[in-house]
């Protein structure tokens, strides 16, 4: 028979298009030469859907509609698929972990529908070892697939593969094999974690410390106090700790020593959450984030922040050091926008905290691990999703920094986060992740792409209670984007010396208004400021 091909369609990764809780599919494993196997939700009986695959992620000319449809009566939850012994590049194929990288043939394929939704199906190789009636109900139709290759994130298969040249031809290509036991997937706050949760939010802590042989710490104002005197042993902090895993965190746990994920907490809202291994046995550490998205008021920053999301394409960076707020100030933006226009806003995060409630906008949200395998392939999914704005939890690495930049100068806004101090420091890390032969274009990218970088820092309040923003505000000026393409970021201190027609703010100038205005003391203004002698200066001519 003449070879049918898949067919192309939407987003990056197939999935069933029409079902209510439609999901990816996943490749389970690392790529084998016979054993591939896509996941989907179970579709509502009686509804045929097609299987859709995005046309850029396959290597086949002339593709044609869609080649496949499963009937859903008693649809299976998953479907087997082998492939052909011979893979074009196998070497290539073994180094990607998460992707079906190289140009894999399936046989001629017949999948049945189980008797029950639990069963797995059956696949062959070919008709010689189809019973029809043997089966159950109903057999699907049969395609050939030509060469095709498509990218997806792998999840655990269950299935163990036969050799082809080792296997009668009545025997199945997989044959189920005892999954490990099974972990509790939904997981519980215990009453004393609650607890402790609530005294640590009472307390206008932002971070809860859960360690073996101290008592529980939190950090307010920038400092770790205990928060109850009795001690934790290994015994308490497991039975903490370990209720909040999914299966999920308790596979990351297992594999790299550590799991990151987010739980919900007393009174809504959601907690960024670390469970790590260390000497004496687990630690746990909590970030305490709010219900709902804070304004720029509320949080004390001041109204030029509001403009840098009037602009409708380019990057916006939220920097500052780890703790000081960025995510916050970020969710504050995002709100803004969320509120004002009736736009597509998609947010990838590691984990999310806090959901935008329904407003204007339409904001769909991404987690790094349940919804994507990393910020870079989500992103690329989401240019092809009808974006107005794109938010990055976190510009970690090159690959999420390229694809942002292609964003930002293909029309989107992209608002992201660095743990950078500064906006020179923050443009010098976004140039310094490309090696040195590709530098020179990356400035290039950045200068006509940023729009403005926006770095805070925490500083205790002078009422001793609660925590003041100090910001740094660059904007992306004509002068800016010369200064980053030529290199001559040396030259940014006296621009942003000259910058308030610009709507910049320099950092120190932030420090003196919070000074005058009695938020801060001139003590914590001079610890952290960038020329202390001219901040002295300043103040003292304020006082006379």
């Amino acid at each position: 028979a003449t070879p049918r091909t898949i067919s192309r369609a939407s987003p990056i990764t197939p999935a069933f298009r029409e079902a209510d809780d439609a999901a990816p599919f996943k490749v389970a494993n690392r790529l084998t030469r016979s054993d591939i196997k896509f996941r989907t939700p179970a579709p509502k009986p009686g509804k045929v859907l097609p299987l859709d695959l995005d046309p850029d992620t396959l290597n086949a000319p002339a593709l044609e509609p869609p080649a496949l449809a499963l009937s859903t009566r008693a649809m299976p939850q998953s479907i087997a698929l082998e492939l052909d012994d011979d893979l074009s590049d196998d070497e290539a194929a073994s180094e990607a972990a998460f992707e079906l990288g190289a140009t894999a043939i399936a046989r001629d394929l017949a999948i049945h529908s189980a008797r029950s939704a639990p069963s797995p199906p059956e696949v062959f190789g070919d008709d010689s070892a189809l019973d029809l009636d043997g089966l159950g109900p109903p057999v699907s139709e049969q395609r050939t697939f030509a060469p095709a290759s498509i990218a997806m994130q792998t999840i655990p298969s269950g299935l163990h593969p036969i050799p082809r040249t080792a296997r009668p031809a009545h025997v199945p290509a997989f044959v189920p094999i005892a999954p490990p036991a099974p972990v509790d997937i939904t997981p519980t706050l215990p009453p004393a974690m609650r607890a402790l949760i609530v005294q640590a939010t009472e307390r206008g802590a932002s971070d809860l410390h859960l360690i073996v042989g101290r008592p529980p710490c939190v950090r307010v104002l920038g400092e770790l106090v205990p928060l109850r005197p009795e001690t934790l042993d290994a015994r308490a902090v497991d039975a903490l700790v370990m209720p909040l895993l999914d299966h999920r965190g308790h596979t990351q746990l297992a594999a790299v020593g550590y799991s990151d994920f987010a739980i919900e907490v007393p009174g809504g809202g959601r907690m960024r959450s670390n469970v790590a291994r260390c000497q004496g046995g687990l630690r746990g550490t909590f970030r305490i984030a709010r219900a709902v998205p804070p304004t720029l008021d509320e949080l004390g920053l001041p109204k030029e922040l509001a403009k840098v999301i009037a602009h409708h394409q380019g990057l916006v960076v939220i920097a500052g050091p780890s703790g000081h707020g960025k995510t916050t100030t970020l969710a504050a933006l995002v709100d803004l926008i969320n509120s004002a226009a009736a736009f597509h806003i998609i947010t990838v995060e590691d984990p999310i905290e806090i959901v935008y409630p329904r407003k204007a906008a339409v904001v769909s949200q991404r987690e790094v691990g349940p919804h994507t395998r990393s910020f870079a392939a989500a992103l690329k999914g989401s240019l092809r999703e009808d974006p107005d704005v794109i938010v990055i939890g976190e510009l970690r690495d090159r690959e999420t920094v390229e694809i942002a930049l292609t964003a930002a100068e293909t029309g989107h806004l992209v608002l992201a986060t660095m743990s950078t101090p500064s906006a020179a420091k923050t443009i010098d890390r976004l140039v310094d992740m490309f090696p040195p032969d590709d530098q020179q274009q990356v400035r290039s990218s950045i200068a006509g792409a940023l729009r403005a970088i926006v770095s805070q820092r925490l500083l205790p309040a002078a009422s001793g209670t609660g925590v003041v923003p100090a910001v740094e505000l660059l904007t992306g000026v004509l002068p800016l984007a010369n200064m980053i393409r030529d290199d001559k970021l040396f030259q940014l201190p006296n621009l942003m010396q000259r910058g308030r027609s610009f709507g910049m703010i320099r950092f120190d100038d932030s420090l003196i208004e919070l000074v005058r205005s009695g938020k801060i003391t001139s003590d914590a203004a001079l610890a952290v400021a960038e020329n202390r002698k001219e901040l002295t200066a300043q103040l003292g001519a304020g006082k006379r």
